[in-house]
């Protein structure tokens, strides 16, 4: 008997060992220098750089692509594919100095070529590029020995910024929708559809290789199953996380905040009723208490707007409009009654259910909408069809959802509510502020640019073409055990850096 029971206790303790043994998964994955990271939406269904519809692709795919220059966290342009620039006195031609000896991740080698034929394809008509416009004030591109020359038809000072953005991919390569090829510090593996996707370190890199192994996705569409996988330790890092989500993640993560880099509004339908009335559109302005509402939503952390650019962008960024609209429940009932709604009128709001901090926002619209008459119903879908419906087929009257600035430029943000943009989910039609963004566009000169696309903004503002609410606190949950981590002025989500 006192054999066996020293045989099992031997057995027990040897497995006990084994146990002891057992890695978890955040320990197996530092030992495999890779990291796994949530995200709260799938990417768009092509993966070509010149087919990237959402915010959310562009920020995985930046760890995938460069252009001739590249943004970093300053919100500087630096050299990428191309080590220098010149710009003729009148300022109508660019002439980039194209980097030698830069491997595409098919192994092929860069050429001038390729970069021709990438502003050529990002600017055709089978593309829905976010500059796409932009490059249609491009009247030649031409490869000439290891440069590549660009002839503007108009000045244009921030071309530089568009340069950042047209990325470049080889011109023999047809497959971008599904294995994207680019030049960037990481090459693309595998997706799998509404679950993962994958990136790994590029060995051939031109620059500082990254320093992970190894990038895993993971796709979470329900806000609730993204904390919980966090919480769990399934994931290493998660961007985009609201001040509720991050508490008591304990120890094991460093929280990181910053802002979102968006504007956060109740995006209205001025094309239907009764929001085609000004005066509708501005009582709910008044009717909303932005202050109470980013205490409610994120314990005051955030960056109130009241206009259509968010803080970052100083340059524009207009402050005495934060206050435009002080809350004032009378002065919003006083406004509906005026336009022949005195006793109110019923809305629906229509929030992606896989951003939490919108549909958060959007339930504190709802109870504060009540005071002034308005029986606001939200109403929660998912991410794809938010985008089909309500992006794209304008079907709907108000949404609350954040946009982001894919340059660093005015356009990029005011762009969208021109009366001729394919992006004007908004159904805005205002020929001063059309005749603002033409005239903008259509001089050099910085400083009165600048004066006019703060003109453009506060028509936005005047006119309320929404009611623009906050730049959403962002916070970041890294693992402990990583560094490097950065923010940039765009929504970008830079992976190179990121170490054990």
């Amino acid at each position: 008997m006192k054999k066996l029971i020293c045989l099992l206790l031997a057995a027990l303790m040897i497995f006990s060992c084994a146990c002891g043994k057992q890695k978890s998964g955040a320990d197996a994955r530092k030992d495999a220098n890779e990291i796994y990271v949530g995200i709260g939406q799938d990417l768009s269904s092509s993966l070509s750089p010149y087919q990237m519809s959402s915010a959310g692709t562009r920020e995985v795919m930046f760890n995938v692509f460069e252009g001739l220059y590249k943004v970093d966290s300053t919100g500087d342009f630096k050299p990428a594919l191309a080590t220098a620039y010149t710009v003729s006195d009148d300022g109508l031609t660019y002439t980039f100095t194209i980097r030698e000896n830069v491997k595409f991740h098919n192994g092929a080698v860069m050429t001038p070529d390729d970069v021709v034929y990438s502003y050529k394809t990002c600017a055709s008509d089978s593309v829905d590029s976010a500059i796409k416009g932009v490059l249609e004030n491009v009247e030649s591109i031409t490869a000439e020995g290891g440069k590549v020359i660009i002839k503007l038809a108009s000045p244009n000072s921030d071309f530089m910024a568009y340069v950042s953005s047209v990325y470049i991919s080889p011109a023999s390569y047809t497959d971008q929708d599904t294995k994207p090829v680019g030049t960037g510090p990481f090459s693309f593996v595998s997706r799998t559809v509404q679950d993962s996707v994958v990136i790994k370190r590029f060995d051939d890199y031109w620059g500082e290789k990254a320093k992970l192994s190894q990038v895993t996705f993971k796709i979470f569409e329900n806000a609730t199953a993204l904390v919980t996988a966090l919480d769990a330790g399934s994931l290493d890092l998660v961007l985009h996380l609201d001040s509720t989500q991050v508490q008591g993640l304990g120890k094991d993560f460093n929280i990181q905040e910053d802002t979102m880099k968006l504007v956060q509004a109740l995006y209205l339908n001025n094309a239907v009723k009764p929001f085609d009335d000004v005066r509708v559109r501005q009582a709910l302005c008044y009717a909303v208490d932005v202050d109470a509402l980013l205490t409610l939503t994120a314990g005051g952390h955030g960056a109130k707007l009241g206009t259509a650019i968010y803080p970052s962008f100083s340059k524009y960024f207009d402050a005495s409009l934060v206050n435009a609209y002080p809350h004032s429940t009378d002065k919003a009932k006083e406004l509906l009654t005026q336009a022949g709604y005195p006793n109110g009128f019923d809305m629906t709001i229509i929030a992606p259910s896989n951003y939490s901090p919108h549909v958060n926002t959007a339930m504190v619209l709802a109870e504060q909408l009540k005071a002034a008459g308005i029986n606001a119903t939200v109403k929660e879908v998912e991410w794809n069809t938010w985008l089909t419906d309500v992006y794209k087929g304008r079907k709907f009257e108000a949404t609350v959802c954040g946009f982001d600035a894919s340059t660093l430029t005015a356009n990029a943000l005011l762009g969208r509510y021109e009366s001729t943009s394919g992006k004007n989910m908004c159904g805005y039609v205002s020929e001063s502020f059309d005749a603002y963004m033409k005239e903008a566009n259509s001089i050099t000169d910085d400083a009165k640019r600048t004066e006019l696309f703060r003109a453009a903004a506060k028509c936005l503002s005047d006119d309320a073409a929404s009611v623009y609410l906050q730049d959403l606190a962002e916070f970041a949950a890294v693992r402990a055990t990583l560094k490097g981590y950065v923010f940039y002025p765009l929504y970008l989500m830079d992976l190179s850096k990121v170490t054990y």
